[in-house]
């Protein structure tokens, strides 16, 4: 079953979706296990997930995603410094020839040829600790796709985050102007901790 056209979307800065009501602060706080509800806001807000790109050095900005709404799992602690490597072939819907580099760290995948759920099996299948999967749209700045469970009954244990198109892109094609086979990032970011002086976001896009 293709992902093409499976949930709905948000675009950026859109007010709360649903289940957005005045518990939801609560309950973001529960399902990321955290000790402060404090915390828990700056990492998952109304729906949104943040990152930081700490390598290379001009991309190293905070990027925001949306976890997969009915199927994955949750990030149960913060990687100061983790790998974000991007998956070969790049839809991730078989074996991934660089499956090795992606043990232990983060998949980035494109969207496109598969469902959202298959691509989450087949990087947890490699040991991936999660998967962000970018809209195979390169021009998408604004609209974010809401992943939902396939047809097939699976499961899926690892978190699984939506990134947009232009975000993705931006990442894949600095990596590969330094010639990196991966990014270095820290996630899952508390935004509310951080200056706004210093909340650096990407200039191709807005919140």
């Amino acid at each position: 079953e293709s992902d093409a056209r499976r949930g709905g979307g948000r675009k950026r800065g859109a007010g709360p979706g649903p289940g957005d009501g005045p518990g939801a602060a609560g309950w973001c706080c529960l399902v990321l296990w955290l000790p402060a509800c404090v915390a828990a806001h700056g990492f998952r807000i109304h729906d949104y997930l943040y990152f930081q790109v700490l390598s290379p050095g001009d991309i190293r900005y905070i990027f925001t995603a949306t976890p997969a709404k009915d199927f994955g799992g949750i990030f149960h602690t913060r990687y100061e410094q983790i790998h974000l490597v991007p998956a070969e072939p790049p839809e991730a819907c078989g074996e991934l020839s660089n499956g090795f580099f992606i043990q232990d760290q983060i998949a980035l995948v494109e969207r496109g040829g598969c469902s959202f759920l298959s691509k989450t099996r087949v990087v947890q299948e490699h040991g991936g600790r999660a998967v962000i999967i970018s809209d195979n749209a390169v021009d998408n700045d604004s609209f974010y796709v809401e992943m939902i469970q396939d047809s097939t009954q699976r499961t899926a244990d690892i978190p699984a985050l939506f990134l947009l198109g232009r975000d993705g892109y931006m990442i894949r094609r600095s990596l590969e102007q330094h010639g990196l086979p991966w990014a270095i990032i820290s996630i899952p970011v508390n935004v509310t901790s951080i200056p706004t002086f210093e909340l650096l976001q990407p200039p191709w896009t807005f919140w």
